[in-house]
């Protein structure tokens, strides 16, 4: 599609996101181009590492008006595949992508249009803009990386594309979300030695109750409220830092399975606890290391437990008893270690990311740099959001929650009352 000068609405980026509100205002017959950055459609899976694979099975990526239709609901798609389904979403639907059109800058005009998007393309006017940009934008490196020895190869997993690019040795990987601890284990299943550095994340079991995880996110953010279960709003977070808070970890490679951080350790990893700073090299940390455990092997028990087995009562589900068994290992602590001496050559930075919105030129933003939205409406007339993390609540930016935010957000565009 060619950029055109002025148009009714403008979508910025053409992940799962931007396509689902595509399809949505392709229902509603509204006028509409989306900007694609990219060269070529498939989303921000692109920048994952080469093994990358989804933790939510494939039946999570089914998006308005594309279903999920093959045999294999319950596998778990490597990074090609799930990049290769996007592109194929935006070719069923027609979406009316412009590729390798970055906005660089997004400002309210007087006359004519309400915004002018100024792209790598050139200008275009509209009335409308939903920013479908996710939120994973600048990765994020702490300030005492600048004290490690040069000897030591310093990434952020954004930059990370596979272990054999690495130089021989061992690598310390900082964070133990989602990202971390898949890292981590394949960095130690490839014959690395590994040093996990632990914060205050959560573990999920892959299957609880006899379900996949994620069929009980999905009953209860979808269906749980006619049965007065749900997750958690945004503005009802006890502490609205949580919603900064790591995904919970767990895997989808080899079919699927749990990633107990305890195990690791039995099995081999050397953990501790969160990383505090870098003195050439040597390397310190915290005293949490058996805390941090503790939170983790707490956390589904305290926040996603409850809900789950209220939903299966009250649904009355014959889901199975929990057949989980703990597994009971206390690594020592290291609160000190000499990289060298220790043989570590990689430091791989699995601290997530910050959001950017520098091109958006409007005051449309909390002090954080956090979107003042609601269901993805801002504040400022014309402007909305979608695929944001926290957007409405903890399902907001997964691949399994997006349907119905596009749907609310789209009913809120077209002034219509929510329909929950």
């Amino acid at each position: 599609m060619d950029l055109p000068s002025r148009i009714e609405t403008v979508i910025v980026g053409a992940g799962q996101a931007g396509l689902s509100m595509t399809a949505l205002l392709r229902r509603a017959g509204r006028e509409h181009a989306v900007l694609e950055r990219r060269d070529r459609i498939g989303g921000g899976w692109l920048d994952r590492w080469d093994s990358f694979c989804l933790v939510s099975p494939n039946w999570t990526a089914s998006f308005p008006d594309f279903e999920y239709d093959a045999p294999d609901r319950d596998a778990f798609m490597p990074r090609e595949r799930i990049a290769g389904r996007i592109a194929e979403y935006a070719a069923a639907i027609d979406a009316p992508v412009v590729l390798g059109a970055a906005v660089q800058r997004l400002a309210a005009q007087q006359g004519g249009a309400r915004f002018r998007l100024v792209t790598s393309r050139g200008p275009v006017d509209a009335d409308r803009v939903i920013v479908a940009t996710g939120g994973f934008h600048d990765p994020k490196v702490p300030p005492a990386a600048r004290q490690l020895s040069n000897r030591v190869l310093s990434i952020h997993a954004h930059d990370f594309r596979n272990e054999a690019g690495l130089p021989p040795g061992g690598v310390l990987v900082v964070g133990s979300g989602q990202t971390g601890v898949q890292l981590a284990e394949e960095l130690q299943d490839a014959g690395r030695r590994v040093v996990l550095s632990t914060g205050r994340c959560g573990q999920a079991p892959r299957r609880y109750r006899g379900e996949d995880v994620f069929v009980w996110l999905w009953r209860v953010r979808t269906l749980g409220g006619d049965y007065g279960v749900a997750f958690p709003l945004l503005h009802q977070l006890p502490d609205p830092r949580l919603r900064y808070a790591c995904n919970p970890h767990l895997s989808g490679h080899d079919g699927g399975h749990d990633t107990n951080l305890r195990r690791f350790a039995a099995e081999g990893m050397t953990l501790v606890g969160r990383f505090q700073g870098f003195d050439g090299e040597r390397a310190t940390f915290g005293e949490d290391l058996a805390s941090n455990l503790a939170f983790a092997d707490a956390w589904f028990g305290q926040r996603w437990q409850p809900l789950f087995d209220r939903y299966i009562a009250a649904a009355g589900v014959g889901a199975p008893p929990d057949d989980r068994e703990l597994f009971e290992f206390e690594p020592p602590g290291i609160t000190e270690l000499d990289l060298a001496a220790a043989g570590i050559s990689t430091v791989l930075w699995t601290t997530g990311y910050r959001l950017d919105y520098g091109w958006i030129d409007l005051p449309a933003f909390d002090a954080d740099g956090i979107p003042r939205q609601v269901d993805g409406v801002a504040e400022v007339e014309g402007l909305s959001f979608i695929g944001l993390p926290w957007l409405r609540d903890q399902g907001s930016a997964t691949l399994f929650g997006l349907r119905r935010d596009a749907e609310r957000l789209l009913e809120r565009l077209e002034g219509a009352t929510p329909s929950d």
